[in-house]
Formats: structure tokens, C-alpha cells, sequence
């Protein structure tokens, strides 16, 4: 059986040289070209398992091969050489179709690392990976939203670009993200989730890249961050737009460099991850108030995948309370719905989607007899108005009237802190309630991020209703 076929384009003879020997040491057959036009004769007479490409050729540019070998060889991956600090270029080949890119001066290990990650594309799929891809997707529902999702999902799987998820709370997000990993190259691999709300600014850096024994007070032993327990898998930051700059910063570097230091440590290690980054805010909005750095935005933002809020995909309700319902119910219960109960459900908005159908079948089927679920049992709130969804950043909670609202000749509040402090107060009340203590669906309502609602929980002394 032949060896895989390596086709390499570059115009430095230099370069071209080490990459051929670093190639056929690997045990790969490597063809080489030193401008587009003989790439191309080469790419008409042979198959080839990847195309490596320098983004400059004395006839033209390396890009231009990325966009005809994705357009016309779809089979092929194909990885760009750029050179160091040319981010921008990177990006650009990576949102026209490019598997990965190496920088120079080219690091060999990394070279090995992407070159044996884009093998893995041509591999013949094993029957229980198969299985599990058709019979096991965490991605529930026929419509077209969801069939065309699960496309661009798997397109989005033989590419080692990082990618955006955007969506409302509730959508799925990491459940797409866990779908990607599944039918890439990395399965085999970790997939680290990370809740980037979640984590006190002042242990980021040590969570993220890890830390050295007696690297500070209290470093009792050397520890892995979430970088390192991701190596050669995916790591995912969702909620990413609740990160503070300088740890924008870090972050920024360790995606552009593949490489993080552990604090206490005086060398970097070389990393493989792939990014996917997840938020219910809007990013762009983001940069423009300055709460979110550009250059980082992009290089998340390489490409955007947009999951469909539940109230566009009605039709998949009868199968998302099938799976929901099975998994929820005690073993050999079964369940059913009453006359009605889908009819209900699906004049219901979701504000929370699918994570508030969740909530609404479990409550339902704790009053639930026998089984059967009623119309009664779903306790919906009353449905909004229909309309367009709210818009990352937008309150959807209308300012409760002050507690003691009066005409414009009435006396003003004699403490006026105290005052504001209990808007505010009821505000956040009314948010927390209408979202059933839901965190991160209460900020989304509000404008603000999950961290300033816990800050603001905390100081105001909000307490979660008992039962």
C-alpha cells in the first residue's frame, strides 16, 4: 500500500528542502512546486492526502491555491506557511478554507503535529465511530435550521480554524461544540469546556495555563491548566466575552504562539488545541465599547456558526420532548402528552429555549399522574408579545416604577443611595424571576455579563426563592 502523497508549494529552496526531508522521515511521498502554476499541473495529475502552501508565489498568491483546492479537490486538505507576526494572513486563509497554518520559522514538531492531525481527514471512518455519528447526535430535530446546523457542523469538523458559536442562552451552544469535536480528527482527544463567567479574575492565568509547585502561597504542587488537559483536543470558552482584558491579552498570545508558560515557569510549552469560543453576547459590539479586544475577537471569529433559538424551529418540539421525556423519566415510566400539550408548547416563545423546555417537562412531569402530562401541568407563563429576539446587550426588563413613584410637586426620597439601591434591587428581582433563577438568561435580559449580576447579587443580598 502506498504512502500518503504530500504535495509541497514553496518558492525558498531552503524551505522547501527541510520540509521535503522533514516529510519523507514521516514515511510520506512529497512532490514539490515552487509556483502556483506547477502546483497546479501537479494537483491535475495526482492525489494528494494534504497541500502545504506558502501564502507568497513569484506568480501570485498561496491564497489563491486555498480558495481552487477547496472549491475543486474537497477531499484535500490543504495548510498555509506564513511568516511570523502575519496574523491577518492566517485568518484570511483560514476563512477561505485552510485545514491549519504553520509560522515561520517553521517549528518541525508543530509541522509533524498538523501534518499527522490532516492524515487523519483521508483515514477510512471505523464502523463504531460511524455509528455513534448517526445514531448518537446531541443535536436533536428535522427542520431545516437544525439539518442545515448539522451540515455546516460537518464541514466545520475537517477544519482546525477556530470557531464562533452565537446563539441565545439555552440554544445549545456547547452541545454544538461537543458535536464538532466528535466528528473531527480530534475525537480521540479531550474536549475541556470552560465557563469563562465563572472563574475569579484572580485565578484566571493559573486555571488557564497552570502553574508550577511554589510558583505563590498556597501552590502546594505543579497543577495543568485547562491548555494542557486540552492538548491535542479542543478547548472551549464559553462566555467568552465576560474575560477581562489582560487576561485578553494572554489568552491572544497563547492562540497565535501554540504555546503557554505556567506560572512560576521560565519556558513555554508548545500546545495543540483547537478553539471554539461561545457567547450570548454580540463580540462586535463588544469591540466597539472597548470591552473586547479586536485583534482577539478576530482570531476567534475566524469562522461563525449560528445556532436557531427554539421558537424558529418549532417543529422539532414533538422530538425534543420525546428525548427530553426519556431521559428524565424513571426506568420502565412512560411518558406521554395530553391532548393539547404540544399545541401549548408551541405558542410558548421560549425566551430560555431548549433549556427552558427542559425545565418545563421536568416540572410538568413531577405533577404529572400516571404518566400523561397535561396542558395544566406545564404552569407556562404568559406568552410576550411575538417579535424579533432581543439583541445581545439589549434589557428586555422594563425598569420597575420606583417604590414610591410620585408627581413632580411631591417630596423627593430623603435618602436618595437608599433609594436607588432598592430599584435597582427589584429590577434584578423581577429578572431573576421571570427567568426562574436562571443567571445567565437574568444578564442577558438585563445588558450586563453573569459576573456583574453575581456581583450585583451579592451585594445586594439576593437570595434564590426555597423549594
Amino acid at each position: 500500500m502506498s504512502s500518503p502523497r504530500i504535495l509541497v508549494v514553496d518558492d525558498e529552496a531552503d524551505l522547501r528542502e527541510l520540509l521535503e526531508i522533514t516529510l519523507l522521515k514521516m514515511g510520506l511521498d512529497v512532490d514539490s512546486a515552487a509556483t502556483l502554476g506547477e502546483a497546479r499541473a501537479l494537483l491535475a495529475r495526482h492525489a494528494y492526502a494534504l497541500v502545504l502552501t506558502d501564502m507568497r508565489l513569484p506568480d501570485g498568491l498561496g491564497l489563491e491555491l486555498v480558495r481552487e483546492v477547496t472549491a475543486a479537490y474537497k477531499c484535500t486538505p490543504i495548510a498555509v506557511v506564513t511568516a511570523y507576526g502575519s496574523a491577518e494572513n492566517a485568518v484570511v486563509a483560514l476563512k477561505a478554507g485552510a485545514f491549519d497554518y504553520v509560522t515561520k520559522p517553521v517549528v518541525l514538531e508543530d509541522l509533524r503535529i498538523m501534518v499527522r492531525s490532516a492524515l487523519r481527514l483521508s483515514e477510512p471512518v471505523q464502523e463504531p465511530a460511524a455509528q455513534q455519528a448517526s445514531q448518537g447526535s446531541r443535536l436533536i430535530g428535522e427542520s431545516p435550521a437544525m439539518q442545515s446546523l448539522r451540515a455546516q457542523i460537518a464541514r466545520l469538523a475537517r477544519s482546525n480554524a477556530p470557531i464562533s458559536i452565537t446563539g441565545e442562552s439555552g440554544s445549545g451552544k456547547e452541545l454544538a461544540a461537543r458535536e464538532i469535536h466528535a466528528q473531527s480528527t480530534r475525537a480521540a482527544k479531550p474536549f475541556v469546556a470552560v465557563n469563562c463567567g465563572a472563574i475569579p479574575e484572580t485565578l484566571m492565568e493559573a486555571e488557564f495555563f497552570g502553574y508550577r509547585k511554589g510558583a505563590f502561597t498556597g501552590a502546594a504542587e505543579e497543577r495543568e491548566g485547562f491548555f494542557q488537559a486540552a492538548n491535542g483536543g479542543t478547548l472551549m470558552l464559553d462566555e467568552v466575552a465576560d474575560l477581562p482584558l489582560p487576561m485578553q491579552v494572554k489568552l491572544l498570545r497563547a492562540i497565535q504562539e501554540r504555546r503557554v508558560r505556567k506560572i512560576g515557569a521560565t519556558s513555554e510549552e508548545a500546545v495543540d488545541v483547537r478553539i471554539i469560543s461561545a457567547t450570548h453576547q454580540d463580540l462586535a459590539r463588544c469591540v466597539e465599547t472597548g470591552t473586547f479586544r479586536q485583534d482577539l475577537f478576530y482570531r476567534l471569529n475566524v469562522i461563525e456558526l449560528r445556532l436557531p433559538p427554539l421558537r424558529e424551529r418549532i417543529e422539532d418540539l414533538p422530538l425534543l420532548c420525546e428525548a427530553i421525556l426519556a431521559r428524565l423519566s424513571a426506568p420502565g415510566l412512560k411518558v406521554s402528552l395530553g391532548p393539547g400539550v404540544l399545541e401549548a408548547l408551541g405558542e410558548y416563545p421560549f425566551p430560555g429555549n431548549v433549556r427552558e423546555l427542559e425545565n418545563v417537562l421536568e416540572r410538568a412531569l413531577a405533577f404529572s399522574d400516571d404518566g400523561v402530562i397535561e396542558v395544566g401541568d406545564l404552569s407556562l407563563k404568559a406568552a410576550r408579545p411575538a417579535g424579533p429576539a432581543p439583541q445581545p446587550g439589549q434589557g428586555t426588563v422594563a425598569p420597575a416604577p420606583p417604590p414610591s413613584l410620585a408627581p413632580d410637586d411631591a417630596p423627593l426620597p430623603s435618602n436618595l443611595p437608599d433609594y436607588l439601591t432598592q430599584v435597582e434591587r427589584d429590577i434584578i428581582v423581577r429578572a431573576l424571576t421571570q427567568t426562574q433563577f436562571n443567571r445567565a438568561q437574568a444578564a442577558a435580559l438585563l445588558g450586563i455579563s453573569v459576573r456583574q449580576l453575581r456581583y450585583q447579587i451579592q451585594k445586594l443580598g439576593i437570595q434564590a426563592p426555597e423549594g
